[in-house]
């Protein structure tokens, strides 16, 4: 994303989005860079951590998260040694996390497990950037980060958070960044919260193809409408919000990216 000889500095950035669940996969890559979208493509299984990978070889603006996502550890908990075996050559973990709702509560106790061997890995190799889930379950989701993942061996943005003012409190004070889509800024009990975020916090995001625009899987490039939006949040011209979410950026990734 930044730091690398084969990046430029990006217009736009989407921190979440499942490339791999497009139809136009390679097209979507290709599209990305064209656009100047920042884009962190995460897995929601380590087996499909690879393939993505190969086809975002070549890419400017495109980085492929290894993920183990919360709603299929049930199923999928056995892919956690194939996540560790590759965990050494990804920069970026995601999707991982919590899930508390009722559909998949059953699982909540091995998601515990699975997510603190996940961070605790992270902590022990150092300078990983994590996109974390945490539905219905953010207060179990800071005190797993806040036991195994110290804040100098690794960095989280906390995905379509949606939790209380005192975890939000909370999150900044572990460092944490909040990556914030279209379809939470529709609610005004969400702007309200996402309005009392440290700005140099934030980031944008489109969780496509699971957030919709104009009734259609939104796109990476579809990120400037929640920018945009965002802007206008803070008091500041659209121009002023998409510099200060590249500066975010750059902050998050340091050197690395």
């Amino acid at each position: 994303m930044t730091g690398s000889s084969r990046v430029a500095t990006p217009r736009w950035v989407d921190f979440h989005c499942h490339l791999d669940l497009y139809p136009d996969h390679e097209a979507l890559i290709a599209e990305c860079d064209r656009e100047g979208v920042a884009t962190l493509a995460v897995t929601t299984t380590p087996r499909a951590w690879p393939r993505n990978r190969e086809l975002a070889a070549d890419a400017k603006h495109v980085r492929i998260a290894l993920g183990l996502h919360p709603q299929l550890v049930a199923e999928r908990q056995a892919e956690l040694s194939l996540l560790e075996r590759y965990l050494a050559d990804a920069r970026y973990v995601g999707e991982v996390g919590l899930d508390a709702a009722p559909r998949f509560y059953h699982s909540f106790d091995a998601q515990q497990k699975v997510f603190e061997h996940i961070l605790r890995a992270c902590a022990e190799q150092g300078n990983k950037v994590l996109t974390v889930h945490s539905v219905r379950a953010v207060a179990k989701v800071l005190g797993h980060i806040e036991n195994a993942l110290p804040a100098d061996r690794g960095r989280v943005v906390l995905h379509w958070f949606t939790g209380t003012a005192s975890d939000a409190r909370r999150a900044v004070e572990l460092g944490c960044y909040f990556s914030v889509n279209s379809e939470m800024l529709r609610s005004a009990k969400h702007r309200k919260l996402i309005s009392g975020l440290p700005l140099e916090r934030l980031l944008t995001e489109t969780d496509g193809p699971f957030v919709s625009h104009e009734g259609r899987p939104m796109r990476p490039s579809d990120v400037r409408d929640a920018a945009n939006e965002m802007g206008s949040l803070f008091g500041l011209s659209s121009e002023d919000m998409r510099l200060r979410l590249v500066h975010n950026l750059k902050a998050l990734l340091g050197t690395g990216g």
